[in-house]
């Protein structure tokens, strides 16, 4: 998640965030998050200078209200940034950095996640620093200088930046409140800053923050020489030694017995915020081993926590960790997953806790989840030639969390007899999840062990009792761990009735998995091989590939409804290099609404690689496309390096919709927009604004737009007293068919949930290329904050279809809330939602500062409080 963002709603004009990164303040034993924050900012003679930004936080950073402005240090000429050891503690390659900040007033140490956003702010830094020379100033060499003073002869890395073998690694794990693995936990402190607990001098187990180690593994050398500029060689290198993986490495088998599972080793106090789940699950770690923490990763309530014993770190590589919320408008972390990925010698594996939707009837919405957590979560890798790894490209996935499926088709009183018989089996068959799997539409290729343990959830808080609340939920196993790789074995799959802290039960799960180990006497035989062979290729003709297909047309694409198409490349005799690149004067080497997947890579001789072409129209390109200045026309020029350039057209059709088109537009659009000639689409979206006085020579306009007024409509007479409106997303499928609905007027009745509508409505007015109120209005609004006649005075100035729009939605919104005890909605809440979408700052302008944002919320509560 880009934490910049929230960052540059609290500049000024003229300041810049060029990149953040979460960190942790170390001041003694004292732990403390901070978001560090490289801005850039313009002087009044000219030039440019940098600071750092120092912000506190309440929770995950999305918007400027998470976070309050600190402390700023200049990046000036005493200003120094370095990696430092910590006395007394061994290196964990892929653990997180410890680097201290100097200048003549101040020194501070902090901790930053290992992985690619850490080494891109390290080197944004060092570009900043006055006086910076690449040649004495690289990052990249501060950074490794450590380590290559032990290897005075870097060898060519080891092959596992392409993760395809079999493999993995031995975990024992507890959840928590039955939310998450041992190295998990769904905590419910939402609000709390997310800091790390000091660590513990504990007889019963040593955890280290970081393991520093004086030896070099093959491993380590891969990442050390990963981090360089990639050449053309060292890819073809790694490629053949990946190809030759088993002449040098065997499978290992490994067991960590990570937790103490009683009961007492995970009981504290009240909520558990993030430092006090880090403590307990530290604590809980055995007693004879001593241990280091590999990575801390959280969204919100969504936590992962990886432990590695001290004899295997140095065997833990790239270590990277994300996170995708799946939210509301898919950005809200509520709901959603995160993830660390890591290599462990010659394996790649992927951890994933997750969050998904809840509720019975929300089977598909949960099924969505786990899509959008597969496609969104991507890790960068340390080659920047290479594309993201994605979840699937590892050699061993553990995926845990509340999956939240629960027993369909059966009453409760029959659930809990079946649970009181210990019929597991027949209980299992009306599992949704088992179901879904069966159905192959989640969770494909994985496998969950046997579940000989009663369902995990719903259970009085401190008791065994089943749920006994007016809702009186059905039991069910939302709690669930499940595997997917080879050499994995399953040995142990329990829950821990013991424990009562929390609705749920936790679960557990022990595997055994096969870990691809490197032999280095074969290892440097296979390398020698390699590189005599390549030496005889070194003068081979240029490179040339074929392509299964050449001309591509996207028919009939609609607003937010992704299409794909895809080719081969097949490559000759000679090892290549592709990418698709810019063509003259232009910034990008394809338009905003489409995206290649590679977009670039690497090919071995007679090899293939599969091209995905993505078109996908949003808010960004919708309104030009349905003008007519834009058309779904594009040329790719796909490059070979050191070999000729083939030139692909893209064409296509856009239906053009109502989401994307302007406010005016759509009144005087009486009929369904593609009922209407594209060239009077196109001539009422050039039209300017204000048409109230030329409007002569077109058809009487309505009021508002009949597809706003038929969302609201939908909401006002189903929706008004529905839970959690606004604040739980709809399906995607239910979506397109509300988009539909709306663009052709189809005379058959509306059919979407109410999530869905509301989520729809806001996605609607998201795609307004001017606002409700429009950007013209913008600074008037804010400076009559908190004074309501003269609010009403500005919006009484807006265009009348604009003023009409806004009158329209607050009428609606103050219905919602005289439902309130109902659908749990406030004041507060919706001025939140709706404050950003109705009033958005002028284009050109950045992100709205802190002040901005809440002056804009105010603004809407005031009409919802009072009178229009």
């Amino acid at each position: 998640m880009d934490q910049s963002v929230a960052i540059q709603e609290t500049l000024a004009e003229g300041e810049y965030c060029v990149i953040a990164v979460q960190g942790v303040l170390c001041e003694g034993d004292s732990r403390q998050s901070r978001l560090l924050g490289l801005v850039r900012y313009r002087l009044e003679h000219g030039g440019q200078e940098h600071a750092l930004f120092l912000y506190t936080h309440r929770r995950m950073a999305i918007t400027g209200d998470d976070v309050s402005l600190d402390q700023i240090v200049p990046v000036s000429r005493d200003f120094t940034l370095k990696e430092v050891s910590p006395d007394g503690e061994i290196y964990i390659l892929g653990s997180d950095v410890t680097v201290q900040l100097d200048t003549a007033a101040l020194s501070l140490v902090f901790q930053l996640p290992f992985g690619s956003q850490t080494r891109m702010f390290l080197h944004e830094v060092a570009r900043a620093c006055p006086g910076f020379d690449s040649a004495t100033r690289d990052p990249e060499f501060l950074w490794l200088s450590r380590y290559r003073c032990a290897e005075p002869e870097p060898k060519l890395p080891t092959p596992r930046d392409c993760n395809s073998a079999p493999g993995g690694s031995n975990f024992d794990g507890l959840r928590p409140n039955g939310k998450g693995l041992p190295m998990d936990q769904n905590s419910s402190d939402q609000d709390k800053p997310e800091s790390l607990q000091p660590r513990q001098n504990k007889s019963k187990s040593q955890i280290t923050d970081m393991v520093r180690s004086s030896t070099i593994t093959v491993s380590d050398k891969a990442h050390i020489l990963s981090m360089q500029k990639f050449g053309l060689r060292d890819t073809i290198v790694k490629s053949h030694l990946l190809q030759k993986e088993e002449d040098y490495t065997y499978i290992q088998n490994f067991r960590f017995q990570e937790l103490d599972l009683s009961k007492e080793a995970f009981f504290f106090h009240d909520t558990p915020k993030e430092e006090e789940w880090f403590k307990a699950v530290s604590e809980g770690l055995h007693p004879d081993a001593k241990y280091a923490k590999v990575k801390l990763i959280r969204l919100v309530g969504i936590m992962l926590l990886l432990y590695v014993k001290q004899e295997h770190a140095a065997y833990i590589s790239e270590v990277e960790a994300e996170t995708v919320g799946t939210g509301i408008m898919g950005r809200m972390g509520n709901k959603g997953g995160v993830a660390i990925r890591f290599q462990f010698h010659n394996t790649s594996i992927c951890v994933v806790n997750s969050h998904l939707a809840a509720h019975t009837e929300e089977n598909a919405r949960r099924n969505q989840d786990y899509k959008d957590i597969c496609s969104r979560m991507q890790f960068y890798q340390l080659d920047p030639s290479l594309p993201p790894l994605t979840i699937s490209k590892h050699d061993v996935i553990l995926w845990l969390g509340d999956l939240n499926y629960r027993i369909e088709n059966m009453d409760v009183e029959k659930v809990k007899k079946l649970i009181e018989e210990k019929d597991f089996q027949t209980l299992y068959e009306y599992d949704q999840l088992k179901i879904q799997v069966d159905k192959k539409t989640v969770f494909e290729g994985f496998t969950e062990g046997e579940l000989t343990f009663q369902p995990t959830y719903k259970y009085d808080t401190g008791s065994d009792d089943w749920d006994t609340s007016e809702k009186c939920r059905a039991p069910a196993w939302c709690d669930r761990i499940l595997w997917k790789g080879k050499n994995i074995t399953q040995l142990s799959y329990q829950s821990h009735m013991a424990l009562k802290t929390s609705d749920h039960k936790p679960v557990h799960s022990l595997f055994d998995i096969g870990v691809r180990v490197i032999n280095d006497e074969l290892y440097r035989k296979t390398l020698e091989e390699i590189v005599r062979s390549l030496d005889k290729m070194e003068n081979a003709n240029i490179p040339s590939v074929s392509l299964s297909k050449r001309e591509f047309c996207f028919q009939n694409v609609k607003y937010m409804q992704l299409q794909v198409e895809s080719f081969t490349i097949h490559n000759g005799q000679v090892p290549c290099h592709f990418e698709f690149i810019n063509k003259p004067d232009e910034e990008s080497y394809c338009k905003q609404w489409l995206n290649a997947n590679p977009s670039r890579g690497f090919l071995l001789p007679d090899s293939d690689i599969e091209i995905e072409l993505e078109l996908f129209v949003n808010k960004t390109t919708a309104t030009k496309l349905n003008s007519g200045e834009d058309k779904i026309e594009d040329i790719l020029v796909l490059h070979l390096d050191r070999g000729k350039d083939y030139f692909l057209p893209v064409s296509g059709n856009y239906l053009p919709s109502c989401f994307g088109s302007p406010i005016h537009t759509l009144c005087y659009m009486r009929e369904p927009i593609l009922d209407l000639p594209l060239e009077t689409i196109s001539k009422l979206t050039l039209m300017p604004i204000q048409t109230e006085g030329n409007g002569s020579q077109l058809e009487r306009p309505l009021e508002i737009p009949k597809e706003l007024w038929m969302m609201v409509d939908y909401l006002y007479r189903n929706a008004v007293q529905q839970e959690d409106l606004f604040q739980q997303p709809g399906l995607r499928s239910e979506f397109e068919h509300i988009r539909d609905y709306l663009d052709t007027g189809m005379i058959d009745n509306l059919s979407a949930s109410n999530h869905s509508v509301a989520e729809a409505l806001l996605l609607f007015l998201e795609s307004l290329p001017e606002p409700v109120i429009c950007y013209s209005a913008y600074h008037n609004c804010l400076e009559c904050s908190g004074n309501y006649t003269a609010s009403k005075q500005v919006i009484s100035t807006l265009p009348t279809f604009h003023n009409n729009v806004f009158k329209y939605l607050m009428a609606f919104l103050q219905e919602l809330l005289k439902n309130s005890a109902k659908n749990h909605l406030d004041e507060n809440i919706l001025a939140s939602i709706f404050g950003s979408l109705l009033l958005r700052n002028p284009a050109g302008h950045q992100k709205l500062d802190m002040m901005e944002k809440k002056k804009a919320q105010e603004f809407i509560h005031q009409f919802l409080c009072n009178p229009l």
